[in-house]
């Protein structure tokens, strides 16, 4: 049948692609290491808080539509309302916050990581 796949190779004739890889106890080596814990402060520090200020925000928001309508079906301009300008607002804070995190990934995280990355792959 043309769909069937050849025949594996020979183990004789392969190397085994797994032989370049880290073992487990290096793996725990770098997991254990001050670079490591910096690499894991630095992102901890940036997302957790900010996350955390997101949700807060999104749920503001949910609560004032429920809690809150005439404030939220205040007109300001038009048919424009508070609701609406806060419900684009959240379009607009998510944008600049993946925009933000993007920034900082790639200032403090990617190059802390690369390095690890590098140490791991050109390790003696």
């Amino acid at each position: 049948m043309a769909t069937d796949a050849p025949p594996p190779p020979h183990s004789d004739d392969v190397p085994d692609p797994r032989a370049d890889l880290p073992s487990t106890e290096e793996f725990l080596a770098v997991q254990e290491s001050a670079d490591f814990a910096e690499l894991r402060r630095s992102y901890r520090s940036f997302a957790f808080p900010l996350t955390f200020a997101f949700i807060a925000w999104y749920l503001l928001y949910v609560l004032l539509s429920n809690y809150a309508g005439a404030f939220m079906g205040t007109r300001l301009f038009g048919n424009v309302n508070v609701a609406l300008v806060l419900g684009l607002a959240q379009f607009l804070t998510t944008f600049l916050i993946a925009w933000w995190y993007s920034r900082h990934a790639a200032t403090h995280l990617d190059p802390r990581a690369e390095a690890i990355k590098d140490r791991m792959e050109h390790r003696a």
